[in-house]
């Protein structure tokens, strides 16, 4: 059976950031949380380490990357080196809800789309607190509801998770103690560009391996989620990276 790591790798083999999010956008995370020299970071669930290799090269900061897929880490690694910040950034294979060879605190704790690694919003949320330094900042990418979702869409989301409108949103950020001081939200435009570039990479992917054991269930997964995204998902579902700061008085 076709997993859904298996899937990612492949129809997000041409993406560096895995999510709806653009580089210019990754960079305007680093300028609002005063990302610079000196700078300590830990991604959690950190996909292709694209973050922390751009926060290293272009702003000087070090920090650490945890995930549960070594293809990805592969790669981040290899992007690690092709950026000359090897020595400032380290990435460990392992569950990112319980990160091992991980030490210290950090001026900036992210987990970018992957809630799902603490049971959720709230369970992540405090997750990351623990490993967060005094006055520091959390990125929290996380969909919410853009518009009323039919029972089918919510059903399909929220199967292990549960997920709110932005008011809603800004409720159990409130409910885990967290300031919501900035926010950078997908656009149409975003998640077009982030969906569209899937089916590109699948399509090749499957031009070129047409007799591989998966790809008739490769194929199938890519043509119900783009009928899925197109017919349902493009109207409701939002996203967005979420600056929180654990010290209210900051």
């Amino acid at each position: 059976m076709l997993s859904v790591l298996r899937y990612h790798e492949i129809s997000e083999s041409s993406h560096r950031i895995m999510n709806p999010l653009s580089l210019d956008e990754l960079l305007l995370l680093g300028d609002i949380c005063r990302v610079g020299q000196g700078t300590r970071l830990l991604d959690l669930a950190c996909g292709k380490g694209e973050l922390l290799c751009q926060f290293a090269r272009r702003l000087g900061a070090s920090g650490v990357g945890v995930d549960v897929h070594a293809p990805f880490l592969v790669a981040a690694r290899e992007r690690a080196v092709e950026f000359g910040v090897a020595d400032s950034v380290r990435f460990v294979e392992g569950d990112a809800g319980h990160p091992t060879g991980v030490s210290g605190r950090f001026d900036v704790v992210s987990c970018i789309g992957a809630t799902w690694i603490g049971g959720g919003l709230s369970g992540t949320l405090d997750l990351m607190s623990q490993w967060l330094a005094p006055h520091g900042w959390m990125l929290v990418g996380e969909a919410f509801w853009a518009a009323q979702p039919p029972d089918v869409v919510r059903r399909k989301h929220e199967e292990g998770q549960t997920f709110a409108d932005l008011a809603g949103t800004l409720d159990r950020f409130e409910a885990a103690n967290t300031d919501l001081v900035e926010m950078v939200l997908a656009t149409h435009g975003d998640w077009d560009r982030y969906e569209a570039s899937q089916w590109l990479n699948v399509a090749e992917w499957l031009s070129t391996n047409p007799h591989a054991p998966e790809a008739s269930e490769v194929r199938a997964q890519r043509d119900a989620s783009r009928r899925y995204y197109l017919s349902e998902e493009r109207r409701c579902l939002g996203w967005g990276v979420f600056v929180l700061r654990a010290d209210k008085s900051a």
